[in-house]
Protein backbone atom coordinates (compact mmCIF):
# COMPACT_ATOMS: atom_id res chain seq x y z
CA UNK A 1 0.00 0.00 0.00
CA UNK A 2 2.73 2.02 0.97
CA UNK A 3 4.44 1.57 -2.77
CA UNK A 4 1.15 2.42 -4.54
CA UNK A 5 0.26 5.72 -2.44
CA UNK A 6 4.07 6.88 -3.45
CA UNK A 7 3.22 6.29 -7.09
CA UNK A 8 0.11 8.65 -6.39
CA UNK A 9 1.37 11.33 -4.11
CA UNK A 10 4.58 11.68 -6.20
CA UNK A 11 2.93 12.57 -9.60
CA UNK A 12 0.23 15.28 -9.88
CA UNK A 13 -3.85 14.59 -10.88
CA UNK A 14 -5.23 15.61 -13.78
CA UNK A 15 -7.29 18.92 -13.59
CA UNK A 16 -10.79 19.12 -14.24
CA UNK A 17 -10.87 20.23 -17.83
CA UNK A 18 -7.96 17.80 -18.26
CA UNK A 19 -10.62 14.97 -16.52
CA UNK A 20 -13.32 15.97 -18.78
CA UNK A 21 -11.46 15.34 -22.07
CA UNK A 22 -10.49 11.88 -20.34
CA UNK A 23 -14.06 11.01 -19.31
CA UNK A 24 -15.02 11.72 -22.80
CA UNK A 25 -12.54 9.50 -24.30
CA UNK A 26 -13.71 6.61 -22.03
CA UNK A 27 -17.50 7.15 -22.62
CA UNK A 28 -16.47 7.03 -26.63
CA UNK A 29 -14.57 3.34 -25.94
CA UNK A 30 -17.74 2.43 -24.28
CA UNK A 31 -20.15 3.31 -27.30
CA UNK A 32 -17.54 1.31 -29.35
CA UNK A 33 -17.65 -1.58 -27.84
CA UNK A 34 -14.45 -1.65 -25.57
CA UNK A 35 -16.42 -1.81 -22.54
CA UNK A 36 -14.41 -3.92 -20.45
CA UNK A 37 -11.53 -1.38 -21.16
CA UNK A 38 -13.46 1.78 -20.29
CA UNK A 39 -14.77 -0.04 -16.94
CA UNK A 40 -10.94 -0.55 -15.96
CA UNK A 41 -10.04 2.87 -17.10
CA UNK A 42 -12.93 4.29 -14.82
CA UNK A 43 -12.97 2.14 -11.81
CA UNK A 44 -9.41 0.87 -11.23
CA UNK A 45 -6.61 3.72 -12.80
CA UNK A 46 -5.41 6.34 -10.85
CA UNK A 47 -4.90 9.17 -13.81
CA UNK A 48 -1.82 11.35 -13.29
CA UNK A 49 -0.49 14.37 -15.55
CA UNK A 50 3.26 13.91 -14.75
CA UNK A 51 5.67 11.55 -13.87
CA UNK A 52 5.72 9.40 -10.34
CA UNK A 53 8.98 8.67 -8.90
CA UNK A 54 9.00 4.90 -10.39
CA UNK A 55 8.68 6.76 -13.76
CA UNK A 56 11.27 9.46 -13.41
CA UNK A 57 13.35 6.87 -12.66
CA UNK A 58 13.38 4.52 -15.21
CA UNK A 59 12.68 6.97 -17.77
CA UNK A 60 10.15 6.55 -21.24
CA UNK A 61 10.72 7.60 -24.71
CA UNK A 62 8.53 9.75 -26.09
CA UNK A 63 4.93 8.85 -25.17
CA UNK A 64 1.27 9.80 -24.95
CA UNK A 65 0.94 7.56 -21.78
CA UNK A 66 2.41 5.44 -19.32
CA UNK A 67 0.79 2.67 -17.02
CA UNK A 68 2.61 1.27 -14.02
CA UNK A 69 0.92 -2.38 -13.84
CA UNK A 70 0.07 -4.03 -11.84
CA UNK A 71 -0.34 -0.56 -9.85
CA UNK A 72 -2.89 0.37 -12.25
CA UNK A 73 -1.46 4.23 -12.07
CA UNK A 74 -2.08 5.63 -15.79
CA UNK A 75 0.18 8.87 -16.47
CA UNK A 76 -1.19 11.28 -19.20
CA UNK A 77 1.70 13.32 -20.62
CA UNK A 78 0.69 16.76 -22.04
CA UNK A 79 1.01 15.01 -25.78
CA UNK A 80 -2.06 13.27 -24.80
CA UNK A 81 -3.93 16.45 -24.62
CA UNK A 82 -1.95 18.15 -27.59
CA UNK A 83 -1.25 16.39 -30.07
CA UNK A 84 -4.74 14.22 -30.57
CA UNK A 85 -7.49 16.13 -33.02
CA UNK A 86 -10.54 14.35 -31.36
CA UNK A 87 -11.75 12.33 -28.53
CA UNK A 88 -11.50 9.32 -30.94
CA UNK A 89 -7.31 9.47 -31.11
CA UNK A 90 -7.45 9.94 -27.31
CA UNK A 91 -9.91 6.66 -27.36
CA UNK A 92 -7.01 4.87 -29.06
CA UNK A 93 -4.13 6.09 -26.75
CA UNK A 94 -6.27 5.26 -23.59
CA UNK A 95 -7.14 1.80 -25.56
CA UNK A 96 -4.01 1.21 -25.73
CA UNK A 97 -3.27 2.33 -22.22
CA UNK A 98 -5.75 -0.16 -21.14
CA UNK A 99 -4.89 -3.44 -22.40
CA UNK A 100 -1.08 -2.71 -20.19
CA UNK A 101 -3.79 -2.25 -17.26
CA UNK A 102 -4.83 -5.91 -17.98
CA UNK A 103 -0.91 -6.85 -18.01
CA UNK A 104 -0.19 -6.81 -21.50
CA UNK A 105 3.10 -5.65 -23.10
CA UNK A 106 3.90 -3.22 -25.33
CA UNK A 107 3.63 -5.54 -28.14
CA UNK A 108 0.29 -6.63 -27.42
CA UNK A 109 -0.99 -3.50 -26.64
CA UNK A 110 0.16 -1.84 -29.91
CA UNK A 111 -1.11 -5.00 -32.10
CA UNK A 112 -4.66 -4.96 -29.87
CA UNK A 113 -4.98 -1.39 -30.93
CA UNK A 114 -4.16 -1.15 -34.66
CA UNK A 115 -6.51 -4.18 -35.04
CA UNK A 116 -9.80 -2.72 -32.93
CA UNK A 117 -8.70 0.67 -34.60
CA UNK A 118 -12.19 0.40 -37.15
CA UNK A 119 -14.24 -0.87 -34.22
CA UNK A 120 -12.87 2.22 -32.37
CA UNK A 121 -13.57 4.61 -35.42
CA UNK A 122 -10.42 5.54 -35.84
CA UNK A 123 -9.88 5.13 -39.61
CA UNK A 124 -7.23 5.58 -42.48
CA UNK A 125 -9.89 7.81 -44.45
CA UNK A 126 -10.15 10.55 -41.15
CA UNK A 127 -7.06 9.87 -39.61
CA UNK A 128 -3.83 9.40 -42.05
CA UNK A 129 -2.84 13.16 -41.93
CA UNK A 130 -3.13 13.90 -37.70
CA UNK A 131 0.39 13.18 -35.60
CA UNK A 132 -0.92 10.19 -33.48
CA UNK A 133 -2.07 8.50 -36.39
CA UNK A 134 1.37 8.40 -38.19
CA UNK A 135 3.35 7.68 -34.66
CA UNK A 136 1.03 4.75 -34.23
CA UNK A 137 1.02 3.82 -37.45
CA UNK A 138 4.84 3.48 -37.56
CA UNK A 139 5.45 2.23 -34.76
CA UNK A 140 2.96 -0.60 -35.56
CA UNK A 141 4.83 -0.89 -39.06
CA UNK A 142 8.05 -1.59 -37.55
CA UNK A 143 6.68 -3.89 -34.71
CA UNK A 144 4.37 -6.17 -37.05
CA UNK A 145 5.37 -5.60 -40.89
CA UNK A 146 2.74 -8.55 -41.66
CA UNK A 147 0.06 -6.41 -41.06
CA UNK A 148 1.18 -3.94 -43.88
CA UNK A 149 1.95 -6.67 -46.83
CA UNK A 150 -2.17 -6.40 -48.26
CA UNK A 151 -3.25 -4.83 -51.33
CA UNK A 152 -2.33 -4.96 -55.01
CA UNK A 153 1.18 -3.04 -54.06
CA UNK A 154 1.55 -5.70 -50.86
CA UNK A 155 2.08 -2.67 -48.72
CA UNK A 156 -1.24 -2.10 -47.34
CA UNK A 157 -2.68 -1.78 -44.20
CA UNK A 158 -4.47 -5.55 -43.49
CA UNK A 159 -6.54 -4.09 -40.82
Amino acid sequence: MIFYASLLFSADKPNPNQLGQIQSAIDLLRMRGFSREAFVLNHVASFRTTDNWLNAYVGHHDAYAATNFPFEVVTLYPEFFEAPVDDCERAAVLLHEARHLFGDGEDAALENTWKSKRQLGWTTEKYKQTRVWDATMRLTKAQFPYMFQCGGDGETDCF
